[in-house]
């Protein structure tokens, strides 16, 4: 393979920036950047003063250089690590420099997918990988980081065993036939399949939540005029990001922020209190109001506890109610309560923060965060994954049907063997370059 060669660290000015070399010539290649201090050399696996020096021999920086040699490196091949000062120009200069000896510059991801070629990851590893580098909560990251480590892996581990165990036993059966050696009952079979079938549709099932953790969640908050969506949403954010007054209408487009609830991301949007508007800004907002109020994965209605409830209160409720997961927020409940309120209500009080910790707990409840957060980490959050487990639960639910149907085993291989290849393009070791392509792409260049 090519050696290559990319800045490791994010674009801007920092006090350190790296620059990553791997391939069969990394060595090479950095040794026409950097000059060691008299009596310094190269050392695998430590870190070793250097000066970074131009065409003439003059200084341009000095560096510490860091030699991983193949194949305990991230890459698995020979890696030089330059630690430079964060000027972007000296890390340009040292790619430059390096191209010009022999390197070429990386392509996206291209580092991860030398470790996966060389097998030191797996593909949900790799996978994992890039979601660590765009983790926005730590929880995210902390699963990330999991995957990173084999979680995933691990879960399919015993499932796949399961599955070879069986195969074996049906061409076995085959081969022998001649030979009298009993084929497997129809019994033993369904036996044998009926945990391998809930283990993978567990997984699928727990993608539902692992979706949540990976994208984030979409929370409308929505009422009419003047009950305190606004206020809401500023103590929810635990800021004053939204305008406040008491002026009907004031808020008349969509404000958003993200919080981490649980670690999981939250997409609080401030919507435009819907009434009949009375100028076309404001019905534009009201529109939008209407739109994120459908876009949302779960909506707050808001409601006026001090007052009784309006035609437009119920209007909103009956559309919360027809689209799906919602929340009924009874705001100021602080004042004489004059609202008569569904039973599942959550009382809040805006101006003083009372109610706020059960509505964060309710809006997690909605989510199914308590469900997910049963099985720590025991739940997948890609959809590559989910469509690859998907695939294998519809075959070993065919198989199931082929045997109660009698079907001769020569026909059941063929439905055993559709859930193992799933099973194994999870894992990378049937997958095809186009797929590969797609991953990495994803990747920033460096990683």
């Amino acid at each position: 393979m090519d050696t290559i060669v990319a800045i490791a660290t994010p674009p801007g000015r920092g006090g350190i920036g790296v620059v990553r070399i791997s391939g069969e010539r990394s060595r090479e290649v950095a040794s026409a950047l950097i000059r060691f201090p008299e009596g310094a050399q190269w050392s695998a696996r430590h870190a070793t003063l250097a000066e970074l020096v131009d065409e003439e021999g003059a200084v341009v920086d000095q560096v510490v250089v860091t030699w991983f040699v193949a194949p305990r490196s991230y890459t698995a091949e020979d890696v030089v690590e330059i630690a430079c000062h964060g000027a972007p120009v000296v890390l340009r200069f040292c790619v430059e420099h390096a191209c010009r000896h022999g390197a070429r510059l990386a392509e996206p991801g291209e580092f991860t997918l030398r470790a996966f070629v060389h097998g030191r990851i797996d593909l949900p590893q790799a996978e994992a990988v890039r979601d660590l580098i765009d983790a926005t909560t730590l929880y995210q990251a902390r699963v990330a980081a999991r995957q990173v480590e084999g979680s995933v892996a691990h879960m399919l581990a015993p499932l796949k065993t399961q599955l070879l165990e069986l195969i074996a036993l049906l061409e076995a059966g085959i081969d022998f036939a001649e030979d009298d050696i009993s084929v497997a009952p129809p019994e033993e079979i369904l036996r044998r399949l009926l945990p391998l079938t809930e283990g993978v549709e567990r997984l699928v099932k727990s993608f539902s939540y692992g979706r949540l953790v990976h994208d984030g969640v979409s929370l409308a908050i929505v009422g009419r005029p003047n009950v305190g969506k606004s206020s809401l949403f500023n103590r929810l954010l635990e800021q004053d990001r939204a305008i406040v007054t008491e002026i009907p209408g004031t808020t008349r487009d969509l404000v958003s922020e993200t919080v981490a609830l649980a670690g999981v991301p939250v997409r609080f949007v401030d919507t435009a209190g819907i009434r009949t508007g009375s100028d076309i800004v404001e019905s534009l907002g009201i529109e939008r109001s209407l739109q994120a109020m459908a876009d949302a994965d779960l909506t707050l209605v808001v409601l006026d506890a001090s007052s009784p409830l309006t035609g437009g209160d119920r209007e909103i409720l009956s559309k919360a109610e027809s689209q799906g997961r919602h929340i009924v927020v009874a705001n100021k409940s602080d004042l004489p309560i004059a609202a008569q309120l569904p039973a599942s209500a959550v009382a809040v009080s805006a101006a003083s923060g009372e109610g706020l910790d059960a509505l964060r707990e309710a809006v997690l409840q909605a989510i199914g965060h308590a469900a997910g957060a049963e099985h720590e980490f025991a739940f997948i959050t890609s959809l590559r994954q989910e469509q690859l487990l998907s695939e294998c639960a519809g075959a070993l639910h065919a198989a199931r049907l082929a045997v109660e149907e009698h079907i001769p085993h020569e026909m059941l291989l063929l439905d055993l063997y559709g859930a193992l290849y799933p099973l194994d393009a999870i894992t990378g070791k049937t997958t095809a370059d186009d797929i590969l392509n797609r991953i990495f792409s994803t990747f920033c260049i460096g990683k």
